[in-house]
Formats: C-alpha cells, structure tokens, sequence
C-alpha cells in the first residue's frame, strides 16, 4: 500500500511539469505581441517597447523564461491576467467557491441519484429500468460534457426558467457577497431583505 502512495505521489513531479510547459508554450504561440497585450497600449514607442520586454522578461531565451515562470509559481505569483490586468491568483480566488460548491453538489447528486438507480437497476436485473439506466449511463459517457451542459442551460434556463442562463444567481437579484461561498452567507442575517430587491421589468419604467 505504502509503495502504491508513494508511487503516485511520484508522479506529481512530472504531471506538474508537464502541465506548466503545456501552460507556458500556449501562451507562446498565442498571435499577437505579449508586451501590447498585456501594457493595453497601441502605438509604442521603441524605446518603450524595449523596455517593457526586458521588464516582463520576454527578451530573454525561452528557456529562462520557463525557468523564471516556474520559480514565480513555486512562489505563489502566477503572473497577471491579459484580460483583466489583475493578479491570477486574486481571480482564481474569487471564482475558486463558486467551482468548490458546483463540485460537492454535483457530487451529491451524483452519489445520491447513481446509488439508488444502481441498486434498484441491479435488484430489477433485466427489466427496463435496468435498460434505460445502462442506456442512460452510456449516452452521458459518450457524450462531451461541454454537450450536457449546453443541453441542459437550454432545458433548464431557456425552457424551464429555473436557472440563470450564465452565472450563479439571476440578475434580478442582488446580495452582498462575504464568504464566496453563496450557500453559506444566502441564509445570513439580512440577506433574504437584500434578495427581495428586484429590478423593476422593462415595461413598467416610465418613459
């Protein structure tokens, strides 16, 4: 058992590299001038422009340019987001609870409804609800996830109205974000006055 862990473990090593290179030469090859991107500005000066290569390091040969990448992620920088100029690590973090709470329930809801259609399948062995479960198992697993997921936003959220079409709350609502963790401050002490707030619909606005 001790030798199986330590096996596994062993293979963080290189997965972590691999997954870093991956990371690294993507955002290479990707078009365009990095330093423009990430400075936000168009019409450079040269003497500009040079400087903020060696500042951001990108005058150097790629392969210690890997090296600083690696060292600033074993450090805890992971660099600065092109798209929203702040810090990765601060974006990760603000995104983290809401990818934490989809998994648990997804888990949830997994173990609760795979458990008692299991158990039911195997005790009725042979009968429909045996087939449409195998069945039902194989078209999930043989379907892309990205697939499921824009099947059941059009079920759920253009059809049935039971959910935002993006996001984790409607827009028609709004409460004070303390945690990050929306199941755990939803029920704090004022937020149900704060949820009752709704925007005015569109037809209803005077002109």
């Amino acid at each position: 058992m001790l030798r199986y862990i330590l096996g596994k473990l062993a293979l963080i090593i290189p997965t972590f590299i691999g997954i870093t290179i991956l990371a690294f030469g993507f955002v290479r090859i990707l078009p365009g001038d990095p330093v423009l991107v990430l400075a936000g500005e168009r019409g450079l000066s040269p003497e500009r422009h040079t400087a903020l290569m060696h500042q951001f390091g990108f005058d150097l040969p790629i392969w210690q340019q890997y090296l600083t990448y690696l060292t600033n992620i074993l450090g805890g920088d992971f660099g600065t987001s092109f798209s929203t100029k702040t810090p990765v690590l601060k974006d990760f973090l603000v995104r983290f609870p809401a990818t934490v709470e989809l998994a648990i329930f997804a888990m949830i809801f997994a173990v609760i409804l795979g458990v008692a259609a299991g158990i039911f399948a195997a005790i009725r062995r042979g009968s429909w609800f045996d087939q449409l479960t195998m069945g039902t198992a194989l078209a999930g697993y043989s379907m892309p996830i990205f697939w499921w997921g824009l099947l059941l936003i059009i079920v759920f959220s253009g059809m049935l109205h039971w959910t935002p079409v993006s996001g984790r709350i409607d827009l028609l609502y709004f409460f004070k974000p303390v945690t990050g963790f929306m199941t755990i401050h939803l029920p704090m002490p004022g937020q149900e006055k704060m949820l009752s707030v709704r925007m005015a619909p569109v037809s209803s606005v005077p002109t």
